[in-house]
């Protein structure tokens, strides 16, 4: 098998042949390094590689295997870990000149549960300040190149872990996702991604926007997503918003039918146009979904879009990071974050407690709408991936937009804490990808996988890789 097939093999695929001692971590970690170091300053997707730290825990994992006692799930399986999640002792820069030198004392719930389940720790992926926009450029290391097109975005804020993931880097990726930040950069870089149901994945220390940020897997196959989810879901006392453990093997639920389920296909969210190219891959995408014996029909009128309200809790809790330093530390702000900063201290407490006041009506209206269906679908991304480092694409359809204006059909779904996938749906003529969004009801996670499930056997893309070699 060459060092590129072992590099892209997934994490079910890996534990298969470990557990067989047909194929060895360290072999599996090694030829990841080597992959890392010779695409890394191509893609910068990682901005701190545990090169040691994964070999040792590699070595670990094969004296496991030897034994043949303990086998926790991900024994031996590589993953990375955004560079906003705390890592005991490994740098954690926040993706801010701030943080560049900051070493936590303490691992992120998410960490500790993947070292327990024997994940090998590769390094800490790429991210844009804080995770404020949807594009991985900051001034500690620069921006995340798309694997299938150097120059354009991986996206954001996740866009490390995706296109590490995308490039072979790992199979399995940790993100976050505030307004989208799991699914903008997954659909960007043609790989599933995941945002569980809000609390499901116990997030620690809290995001600056709380109430919106979720914690979830970026992999190359919906299995690989299922199976990490297993690890890192249920309740952290850390967490005062984490759920109660459901008891559900996200695994083994992705073999159920999904033939009946109702979706609603929605075209349009607000006024904001969709590229021709990319809605019509996601219109054919939504078709596949009824050829698997699913109800697909339009929802009655476009989706309202909530941005007004999503701005005002995104800029207020931006300025409130630095309430009290702001003029000591502007100069090593990122610019565009500035502006969201300068733009949050121009709001009052009254015009905050109205956006909570009408992201909780939002949120009831979206309920009500899903009476209707058991799934919605849409396009993840109205455009595919624009310059790398650019905050935004700038215009859509002829309308100006904002650092998070132009992704509408994500950040509703961080309003009403739903869990919703990107699934890959196809290239446009420059050979990017797009993807298609999946949106399950409250805390209706395994319908949401196993819909993308169906879907992959349908119609798989695990087999697509981008030219970066």
């Amino acid at each position: 098998m060459s060092q590129e097939e072992l590099c892209y093999l997934s994490a079910i695929e890996l534990r298969q042949l470990y557990r067989k001692r047909a194929l060895s971590p360290v072999e599996v970690v090694d030829a990841v390094l080597q992959r890392i170091e010779r695409l890394n300053p191509k893609l910068t997707a990682f901005v701190t590689v545990t090169a040691d730290l994964a070999r040792k825990q590699a070595v670990d994992a094969e004296q496991a295997y030897a034994t043949g006692h303990d086998r926790p799930p991900l024994l031996g399986i590589p993953v990375s870990i955004k560079d906003v999640t705390p890592t005991r002792g490994i740098r954690t820069t926040r993706g801010s000149l701030l943080w560049k030198d900051w070493v936590p004392e303490e691992d992120a719930p998410v960490v500790e549960r993947l070292y327990s389940a024997g994940a090998v720790l590769l390094g800490k992926t790429n991210t844009p300040e804080l995770g404020w926009k949807g594009d991985s450029g900051n001034r500690v290391v620069g921006p995340t190149h798309n694997p299938w097109k150097l120059g354009r975005t991986a996206g954001g804020s996740s866009g490390g872990a995706a296109a590490a993931v995308a490039a072979g880097l790992g199979p399995l990726a940790q993100g976050t996702d505030g307004a989208g930040s799991i699914r903008i950069p997954a659909a960007f870089c043609g790989i599933f991604g995941f945002k569980p149901s809000f609390g499901l994945v116990p997030y620690y220390p809290p995001s600056a926007v709380e109430t919106l940020a979720h914690v979830g897997p970026m992999t190359r196959t919906v299995a690989d997503a299922a199976l990490m989810l297993n690890v890192i879901a249920g309740p952290d006392p850390r967490d005062r918003n984490s759920l109660n453990a459901t008891g559900v093997d996200y695994l083994a639920s992705l073999d159920s039918g999904v033939a009946g389920l109702r979706a609603g296909w929605i075209a349009n969210v607000g006024e904001l146009a969709v590229d021709p190219e990319v809605r019509r891959l996601a219109e054919d995408a939504a078709h596949a979904v009824a050829e698997l014996g699913c109800e697909v029909e339009p929802i009655p009128q476009p989706l309202e879009d909530p941005y007004p309200v999503l701005e005002i809790i995104w800029s207020t809790a931006m300025a409130a990071v630095h309430r009290s330093d702001l003029e000591q530390v502007r100069d090593l702000i990122d610019p565009g974050r500035l502006s969201v900063i300068e733009a949050g201290q121009r709001w009052s407490g009254v015009d905050l407690a109205w956006a909570y006041a009408e992201r909780s009506a939002y949120a009831e209206r979206i309920r009500r709408l899903m009476e209707r269906y058991d799934v919605l679908l849409s396009p993840t991304l109205p455009v595919a991936a624009f310059a790398a480092g650019a905050d935004h694409p700038g215009q859509v359809g002829g309308r100006p937009t904002t650092y998070l204006s132009w992704t509408p059909f994500t950040y509703p779904f961080n309003f009403t804490g739903q869990p919703a996938a990107t699934v890959p749906c196809g290239f446009t003529s420059e050979g990017l990808p797009v993807g298609l969004q999946i949106v399950g009801r409250w805390r209706e996670d395994v319908t949401v996988l196993r819909l993308a499930a169906a879907y992959e056997r349908h119609r798989p893309w695990a087999q697509h890789r981008p030219p970066i070699d």
